[in-house]
């Protein structure tokens, strides 16, 4: 049996993912720690798509879970053709004045799990020579993020990892892609603790967001920046502006 498998997928751009990929004929693996909601998603999508949807209730920042998700999707004899790397969380505030447990779990669900799974999942694909992963990042990989220092520096690292291994497999029929949305409307916001913040204001809707990643995952391009205004912003101007000024900038758009 062949899967794709989207971890945060009960909710946002993980949610929208799922079904994107189930309407497109493709059995789906939904990964996230609210059970419930992915068995109402499974039904759903099943009843809809007619596809196979399967639920694995995991902690993302346990590592330990995240090995025996792998090793219980290995054991069922799943080949997991799509990997979509979407679970991820932030948290506001100045890094001296956060908990640093908070950070560290932040660190283990956007960072290591994200790098878990990839290794988990990867060398079969090279071994069928056949796959697609997307990694949901953010324009907050391109710049440094005051009040959000460690969600910007965790974003940093999935876009450079993607870069990285997208150019290693470029020989192969396997591709790695970075969905970089701005503020997106989803759960996000609240459970960063930026409920009121300016920037969420005018955020894009999860389905668009996740649309545009699907797209450019199925074309094999390296990094797609979902918001016109930030990717003019990232590649054309971002370069020749001071760093003092991103900084303050992005400080004060972040500023409850």
């Amino acid at each position: 049996m062949k899967a794709g498998l989207i971890t945060g997928a009960s909710s946002g751009i993980g949610l929208e993912l799922a079904k994107i990929h189930a309407s497109k004929g493709e059995n789906v693996l939904l990964v996230a720690r609210r059970k419930e909601k992915l068995l109402v998603l499974a039904e759903e999508i099943e009843a809809k798509f007619k596809v196979q949807a399967l639920v694995f209730e995991c902690d993302l920042g346990d590592e330990n879970a995240v090995e025996e998700l792998i090793e219980s999707i290995a054991s069922k004899g799943i080949f997991v053709n799509f990997l979509f790397n979407n679970a991820g969380f932030g948290g506001w505030g100045k890094f001296a004045d956060r908990s640093a447990s908070d950070d560290h779990q932040m660190i283990a669900v956007n960072v290591q799990a994200l790098t878990a799974l990839t290794h988990g999942f990867l060398p079969e694909m090279i071994k069928k020579n056949e796959g697609r992963i997307l990694h949901t990042a953010s324009t907050a990989g391109f710049i440094p993020g005051p009040l959000q220092a460690t969600y910007f520096a965790t974003k940093a690292f999935v876009v450079s990892l993607t870069k990285a291994t997208n150019y290693e497999l470029r020989k192969t029929n396997i591709s790695v892609t970075a969905l970089c949305p701005g503020p997106v409307k989803t759960e996000f916001e609240f459970a960063a603790g930026m409920g009121n913040a300016k920037m969420f204001e005018n955020g894009a809707d999860a389905y668009s967001t996740a649309l545009k990643g699907y797209k450019a995952m199925m074309k094999g391009k390296t990094i797609i920046i979902s918001d016109f205004g930030f990717r003019f912003l990232i590649k054309y101007l971002s370069p020749f502006i001071p760093q003092a000024f991103i900084l303050k900038v992005v400080e004060k758009i972040q500023t409850k």
